[in-house]
């Protein structure tokens, strides 16, 4: 009997600290269904601050402004950094100075999928924002963290030197915001259900079973 093979369709950003662990929390979940049931994973580019400057914002600053001061900031990211532990992740706020505008790494990783290095290329740029504190306003260290996911440099180099990809991006996440989608992260499974936020990798066990066992009934 064919394993079911389940299409998970995933809205985040590469700043955004709940699509991090909703990334890892999702793998964990798609883990423990191996053997049982396919997961394919489709990563989709949301930008939860599009007017950010192409030089980017101080990142502390930026966020104390919108949480509501240094005492708030320290309190949220000393939390979302302990929940992110929980799954393994290292965030470093000391490190992260600078918060980038997400366009340009999106258009990279909805490139990489081509090449099936999509998976490889989200994860590379996010671990390189949250755990090393990697500016990803510079082109250089964009094509870095794309080499390191496994893209060849120099095509990166020419691709972001292009406007190939951008109305791509836009369209993608004007698709999404028309479809209701307001916050990441959002998973939309099997183009039929959604599951907002970083959840559990219980529930995402439990929806995706779920979702299975209707489609061996239909």
């Amino acid at each position: 009997m064919n394993k079911p093979t389940v299409k998970i369709d995933v809205i985040s950003d590469v700043v955004c600290p709940w699509c991090y662990i909703g990334k890892r929390r999702i793998e964990k979940a798609i883990s423990k269904l191996n053997g049982e049931i396919s997961v394919e994973l489709e990563y989709h580019p949301f930008e939860l601050n599009p007017d950010t400057p192409k030089d980017g914002r101080n990142q502390k600053q930026y966020l104390a402004a919108k949480f509501g001061g240094d005492e708030k900031y320290d309190e949220i990211t000393n939390y979302v950094t302990e929940v992110a532990a929980e799954e393994g992740l290292h965030f470093d706020y000391e490190k992260q100075k600078i918060s980038p505008n997400t366009r340009d790494a999106h258009r990279i990783i909805m490139s990489a999928k081509a090449e099936g290095k999509q998976l490889a290329t989200k994860e590379a740029f996010m671990k390189a924002y949250f755990e090393d504190g990697i500016d990803l306003t510079k082109k250089e260290n964009l094509i870095a963290v794309a080499v390191k996911a496994g893209l060849d440099g120099k095509k990166v180099s020419e691709f972001l030197d292009s406007e190939e990809g951008l109305a791509e991006v836009v369209m993608e996440e004007q698709s999404y915001q028309q479809r209701g989608v307001r916050g990441v992260p959002f998973f939309i499974i099997n183009n039929k259900y959604g599951v907002s936020g970083a959840q559990s990798s219980e529930t995402f066990v439990k929806a995706i079973r779920q979702v299975a066992n209707e489609m061996s009934l239909a």
